[in-house]
């Protein structure tokens, strides 16, 4: 029973009017995003729904990161649209499932830990970046299907939006008992039925009325031609997926002081969607948006994220008509607050004191985030940009003091990494013409960190033989003895025997 009690957290002291109340306000703002991703990719509005209720309860009941929400998010949905329309959304479905089964080995393996690497200027840039995208997709409910709002039309959507936004600032200055976005979507839809307000509700954007996710085995040929159709697609959604989930599990832990186990929401996210491909969802991740929405209302356990998938569900079967009369003014309101809370205001108050470097990287992964919509490629090349950046200043950091023993034999004490970005500044300290005949190099505050390095050491020793001079090594870490000994086949170098490793050199005679 004890590890049944640990997956379901059941011991964690749980507020249980403000997780419902957190997750209902949750549910209100997922059910018109997940409909406005399954419309924008060209498939059946309910796949969207269906999605949303899937992610959101497998992912609140297993997943590593309790007040995190994951739904049908557009980013995964967007890698998928070539594939429906150039396939049909049977494929759609397979490789959803796919997705979900790498995103699972993601987790078996243990990987999910090197979302660590990730630097903090990306992580800037990606939060930013998303918070411009939440606002934008807003700013396009007040189109309609001729072109922009006007006139009446146009004021009264600008009225009940600043309607919502004045509720959610002012009423935590009154109270806290209640989520102030509730609240608002609330009073907005009371305002709107009240006074009969020809405003654009949620069924103009598509009905959300039907029925229990259904079983379904994907129509596909189980061949290897369709294997090499979805995987490519399997791969990117899987990796978009991961991305998005666990660099939103990172934000969480900042914001509530705890930490998450990321390689527990992998398995978590793979189940979702696994789930989704066989049961008529599009799949997903983490949504950002809604999780903030969850924090900003106090939620901080599972409750919240499983009330807000039973609302779906309850609202696809019996609600659908209370629902499809909310004011997407309200919606609005709620997600450009959102917007506002995402962005990461202190990086700009601290722009002039971060390295000019850094705060390029930021720029860029903003940029690329809000241009592409493609959140794993502006943080992919955050990270690359940020890591040839690091090996950049790394390489010039490496060092040598010089000095002749009493026996004649020069030393070099090296300091600093020897790896690949570092082999040209190592080449320059050494006078091979005028060293003496014995010289050593001494790796004691440096290491041999790559085969770059290794290279560069084989290389230098021949330089010392044919000006007819020994060159030997001391104080080699263990791993760079290691590295060495792999080597040793296609390698020439003088390893002086130090006590200190006994056992390793031993190894080597």
């Amino acid at each position: 029973m004890k590890p049944l009690i640990r997956l379901f957290d059941f011991s964690q002291k749980v507020d249980y009017k403000i997780e419902i109340l957190a997750g209902l306000t949750v549910a209100m703002t997922m059910i018109p995003e997940s409909l406005s991703f399954a419309i924008l990719a060209g498939f059946p509005p309910l796949v969207g729904l269906y999605a949303a209720f899937i992610m959101g309860l497998v992912t609140a009941v297993l997943g590593g990161r309790p007040g995190m929400v994951s739904g049908g998010a557009g980013a995964t949905v967007v890698v998928l649209i070539a594939l429906g329309q150039s396939h049909g959304l049977e494929y759609v479905f397979a490789a959803v499932a796919l997705a979900g089964v790498l995103q699972m080995l993601v987790g078996v393996f243990k990987l999910g830990k090197f979302i660590r690497l990730v630097p903090q200027p990306v992580m800037f840039g990606f939060v930013n970046g998303l918070a411009i995208i939440i606002f934008l997709s807003q700013i396009e409910q007040f189109k309609t299907g001729t072109g922009w709002l006007s006139d009446e039309a146009l004021y009264i959507m600008a009225g009940l939006v600043a309607l919502t936004i004045a509720i959610i600032l002012v009423l935590p200055k009154i109270t806290k008992a209640v989520p102030p976005s509730l609240v608002a979507i609330l009073v907005v839809f009371a305002v709107v039925m009240g006074l009969d307000i020809d405003t654009k509700l949620v069924r103009d954007i598509a009905s959300v009325s039907g029925s229990l996710p259904p079983f379904h085995v994907p129509q596909i040929p189980f061949t290897l031609e369709t294997l090499q159709i979805i995987f490519p697609y399997a791969l990117i959604m899987a990796g978009v997926g991961l991305t998005e989930s666990l660099l939103t599990l990172n934000l969480v832990d900042e914001i509530t002081g705890t930490r998450g186990n990321g390689n527990r929401e992998s398995l978590a996210l793979g189940t979702a969607n696994v789930l989704n491909g066989f049961f008529y969802g599009m799949g997903g991740c983490a949504m950002i948006a809604q999780t903030l929405v969850n924090l900003s209302a106090g939620a901080r356990a599972r409750l919240a994220g499983i009330v807000a998938a039973l609302t779906i569900l309850v609202i696809i079967l019996v609600g659908a008509p209370f629902i499809e009369r909310v004011p997407m003014a309200a919606l609005v309101g709620v997600m450009v607050m959102v917007s506002i809370g995402t962005f990461e205001w202190i990086s700009f108050r601290i722009i002039n004191k971060m390295p000019r470097h850094d705060v390029f990287v930021g720029i860029l992964v903003a940029a690329i985030t809000v241009w592409l919509h493609n959140l794993a490629l502006a943080v992919l090349i955050g990270v690359i940009i940020s890591a040839l950046v690091f090996a950049w200043e790394s390489a010039k950091r490496i060092r040598a003091r010089k000095y002749l023993d009493a026996n004649g034999t020069k030393h070099y004490e090296l300091y600093g990494p020897l790896f690949f970005g570092s082999v040209a500044a190592f080449n320059e300290k050494f006078d091979v013409a005028d060293d003496p005949q014995e010289v050593i190099i001494d790796f004691k505050d440096s290491r041999v960190a790559d085969m770059s390095g290794i290279d560069a050491l084989h290389k230098l020793t021949e330089r010392y033989q044919k000006a007819g001079k020994k060159l030997q090594l001391r104080h080699l870490s263990p791993d760079c003895l290691v590295l060495l000994k792999n080597a040793e086949a296609v390698i020439e170098v003088n390893i002086l025997e130090d006590p200190q490793y006994a056992v390793v050199t031993d190894e080597r005679v």
